[in-house]
Order: C-alpha cells, then sequence, then structure tokens
C-alpha cells in the first residue's frame, strides 16, 4: 500500500543507499560496516554519530588514514565517486561506513566512509516520485492467469472502477514486500507464483491505447492489509495502539515504528476520498495519473501528521499493514483518523485504497534493494 502516501510513493525512508551501499562494499569489505543516517558529526574528535538501519545508534571513529567519498543517487561502484573531507559531510546523509568493529558493533573505527547526501537523495527521491505519478498503476489484484503470466488489477478512473491487464513475464523487474515488514528495504525480487488475488500492486510503464492493457518496466507487490477500527487504548511510550477491529469485532494490537505515516485526515478530504471510493468524482479534484490512485496519495501526503497521544478510545482508524505471521499483531505502514466518512459511506471501498509508504526509486539499483 503506498504508495503514499507516500505504495511507493514515495517518502522517505531513504531506500536508495541501502542497496547502492552494500553492492559498493562488495566481498572484500573489512569486517564491519555500518550503513544510516548521520545525526551528529564532532569534527574536534575526528567521530561521526550514525543512527542504523538497524534502529541502533553507532559511533564512527575516523582517523587520519581514513578515506572520504561521496557518490551519487543510482550509482552502483565507485568509479564515479568524488573524494570529499569530513568537513563535507553533514546530518542527514546516508554514509556506509567501513572498518573495524567493536564487540557489541557500537563502534566502527573507519578506513572508508562513503556518502549520499541528504541533499541529492531528496532530489532523487522527488524526481522518482513524479515518475510514478506520471507513468505509474496501482490496485488490487482481481485475477491472475498462470499460463500467460498476466495480473488483472481493478484501478479508479474517471469513468470509474476498471479492469487492467498486466503482463509480468519476460524481463520485468518484480519486487514483494516482506511479511511483517514497513521497510521497502526489506522488499525482496518477486516471482509471478507469490502473487495472490487480494494482493496490491503498483506499476510502471505504460499503458495501452485503449486503456485495457499496461506494459510495465517494475512490477511491486505486497500483502496488505486495510482494517477499519477504533481505539481501545494508546501506549505513546511503547508506541502501540491496542484497536478493535471492526470487521472481525476482535482486539488487534498495532506497532508504530520510525516508518509508520502517521496522519489525520482534515474532514473535506475525507469526504473527498469517500467520494472517490464511491465512484464519484471527488469535488473539482481532477484524476491524475494513469491509475487515478494518485489522487488519493497525494491528498494524504497533504494531510496534518498525527501524533500518537492524540487519540482517544473510541476514535475511529483505517490501519495499512503488511500482512504478517500474528494475524492479531500488525506494524501500521500508514495509520489515519478522521476517517469517519469514509467508513460511513465507503466501509468496502477502503480495502481498494492503496495506502502504504511504498518508496520506490527508478533504475540503477535504487528504491529495489537484493
Amino acid at each position: 500500500m503506498r504508495g503514499n502516501l507516500r505504495f511507493l510513493v514515495m517518502g522517505f525512508r531513504w531506500v536508495a543507499m541501502l542497496t547502492v551501499l552494500a553492492s559498493i562494499a562488495g566481498a572484500q569489505a573489512p569486517n564491519g560496516r555500518a550503513i544510516g543516517v548521520v545525526t551528529a558529526i564532532d569534527a574536534a574528535r575526528k567521530q561521526i554519530t550514525m543512527k542504523s538501519d538497524a534502529g541502533a545508534e553507532v559511533n564512527v571513529v575516523l582517523d587520519e588514514s581514513t578515506n572520504y567519498v561521496r557518490v551519487a543517487p543510482g550509482s552502483t561502484d565507485l568509479k564515479n565517486a568524488a573524494k570529499i573531507t569530513l568537513s563535507e559531510i553533514g546530518a542527514g546523509d546516508r554514509v556506509l561506513a567501513r572498518g573495524t568493529a567493536s564487540d557489541d558493533k557500537r563502534t566502527i573505527t573507519a578506513s572508508s566512509v562513503i556518502v549520499m547526501s541528504q541533499a541529492e537523495l531528496n532530489k532523487k527521491h522527488e524526481a522518482d516520485r513524479a515518475e510514478w505519478q506520471r507513468r505509474g498503476v496501482s490496485g488490487v489484484i482481481t485475477a491472475l492467469n498462470p499460463d500467460s503470466k498476466e495480473i488483472t488489477i481493478s484501478t479508479r478512473t474517471r469513468e470509474g472502477v476498471k479492469p487492467l491487464v498486466i503482463p509480468a513475464g519476460g524481463t520485468v523487474d518484480m519486487r514483494r514486500y516482506a511479511p511483517d515488514s514497513v521497510r521497502f528495504a526489506d522488499a525482496k525480487p518477486g516471482t509471478f507464483g507469490e502473487l495472490k488475488v487480494g494482493d496490491q500492486v503498483r506499476a510502471l510503464g505504460t499503458r495501452s491505447e485503449d486503456g485495457a492493457r499496461f506494459t510495465p518496466e517494475y512490477i511491486v507487490s505486497g500483502a496488505f492489509r486495510n482494517v477499519a477500527a477504533t481505539v481501545i487504548s494508546v501506549d505513546p511510550l511503547l508506541k502501540i495502539v491496542k484497536v478493535t477491529d471492526l470487521d472481525t469485532k476482535k482486539p488487534l494490537t498495532v506497532g508504530i515504528s520510525a516508518d509508520s505515516n502517521l496522519r489525520r485526515l482534515q474532514p473535506f478530504v475525507a469526504n473527498m476520498i469517500a467520494m472517490r471510493l464511491n465512484g464519484a468524482p471527488a469535488g473539482n479534484a481532477p484524476a491524475r495519473g494513469p491509475g487515478g490512485g494518485g489522487d488519493i496519495e497525494q491528498m494524504l501526503d497533504r494531510q496534518p501528521s498525527l501524533d500518537l497521544a492524540e487519540l482517544k478510545p473510541g476514535d475511529a482508524l483505517i490501519i495499512a499493514s503488511t500482512a504478517g505471521a500474528d494475524p492479531n499483531k500488525v506494524t501500521a505502514i500508514t495509520l489515519l483518523a478522521g476517517v469517519e466518512p469514509i467508513l460511513t459511506s465507503a466501509p468496502k471501498g477502503r480495502q481498494g485504497m492503496v495506502l502504504g509508504n511504498w518508496n520506490l526509486d527508478i533504475g540503477g539499483g535504487m528504491g529495489l534493494p537484493q
């Protein structure tokens, strides 16, 4: 589920660096390395503090022999790397530090530091985001043809919900979200055989002139759950929301991670989305993108962020999550409050909403992690 929301597209949890820097590191890498975001730099002490992608704080110790290079987003090797100095690294940059790790893996004495600047990554994410909105489609799988390897999804258009056939054979690049993970960095190469009716799909490519078929360059899929619920209790410190699933009438524990996208819908936006889900034009808002799904995603992106402490018992929510091993626990990709108009006027329409945080970068080994 996105999409942005950001399924996509989209933002941003800095997926790009993970794959590229891992490939750059190579088999000959020293016995310690960490990938993450720079949180502080102490030039006098020659130390970088970073938050690793695993969530731990790592201290990177530097010396006169440490080598610093910057690579551009999309790079898969160091051929075009630019040599830089420590002073050119800033908080928010993504780095791969390689060197000798302490026993607890919390300190690395770095022989090299490879950097992707925050500014350049932001530009890349925004460019890819625009490309997915312009040439992307999204929807829920309604049929699969194993013989022809064709996927049929339902998409929302100006004329209402229509089927769209996507051939998934040949050399098309397929990725799939991992169970119990809301990180696109954890997505794996996918196969047609993993797809199931009800899965959500995003594809980037070209629609046929008659609008019935779509030739993809990339296909990203996931087994997601859209849960309508009411709040039972909230623990902001543990980042847990206990809710009642309105479909099953059973309690559900919702975990909130650093990657979760929490938004509160403004009333007029909730009403517009409800109208769209019911097949009516969303006010005067034009349908954007080939699938029409970009409208909802862009609306959600512009909604106010939600502080977990704002939630109260009885509040209505729509929660998007990956389908995990335990049906009684989920980790939120997207959590929406202020959804009463959607649940009242389009109670089943939420299942077709592509709500995920699908941060997709195009090409160059970026954003489609191995």
